[in-house]
């Protein structure tokens, strides 16, 4: 007997005190770091304009440059997550927020903790404790989010479909495939129709040998056709035996 496939994407469900339940998609680090890179520009730029402004301003301006700094530094982060829907701008435009673990806002409290504990998570460098404490858990929480019971998940809007649901193009796999990746490969493709772009293609990253040289949206057209070939030949292996 062959063993299960590893599930291809995190899903947290949540149930609510109505009786409902919610569905969220945990972000992986790939997402995470693209919307910190943006939200980096983003100061960085805000701290240049400051910076050339107030240099006219003699000593007033460099105690208002320093703290700009600190506002940015700090504040920046609190307060886009406290009052924003859990969304810094780059988080926005990542279609991401931070949430509590019940899928409630983050609010003030648990945004001010996550954030505190960044400078943690930073070291000793390039982020390696946050990125180690989110390999150690099934919710890609870096130990600011552990701290604070927050999870960064997909927002609800953002649930395009990432794929036309076709099966005109198709191509064999390089390489003899076992089961369980065949297996692996029919589900991704029939889950993307659920998954963003940015999430799909993340999770195309995953499957390095069939991806390898590729841009993440040329992977996972590739790893969509390979699954359109494999789902065409079990149509047919179905079709012969009825």
């Amino acid at each position: 007997m062959t063993a299960s496939a590893a599930p291809l994407d995190t899903v947290r469900s949540v149930a609510t005190p109505e009786g409902c339940e919610l569905r969220l998609r945990v972000a992986g680090p790939v997402a995470r770091a693209r919307a910190f890179l943006i939200d980096a520009l983003i100061r960085l730029l805000i701290f240049v304009c400051a910076v050339v402004v107030l240099r006219y301003f003699g000593a007033l301006g460099q105690g208002l440059v320093i703290l700009t700094y600190f506002v940015l530094g700090w504040f920046y982060n609190i307060a886009f997550e406290a009052l924003n829907d859990g969304a810094t701008p780059g988080k926005r435009l990542c279609k991401l927020a931070v949430l509590r673990e019940d899928g409630t806002p983050a609010g003030w409290d648990a945004a001010f903790i996550r954030n505190t504990l960044r400078f943690v998570d930073a070291l000793p460098v390039g982020y390696a404790f946050g990125l180690i404490a989110m390999g150690c858990n099934a919710d890609n929480k870096r130990l600011g989010d552990i701290s604070a019971g927050t999870v960064v998940v997909y927002r609800p809007d953002a649930g395009q479909s990432a794929v036309i649901d076709d099966y005109s193009e198709a191509e064999p796999p390089p390489f003899s495939l076992t089961p369980s990746e065949r297996h692996a490969l029919i589900e991704y493709r029939r889950r993307c129709a659920t998954l963003t772009r940015e999430r799909a293609e993340e999770l195309a990253e995953l499957a390095f040998p069939l991806t390898r040289g590729l841009s993440p949206p040329q992977g996972r057209q590739k790893l969509f056709r390979i699954a359109n070939f494999l789902m065409g030949r079990e149509a047919s292996a179905a079709r012969k035996t009825d």
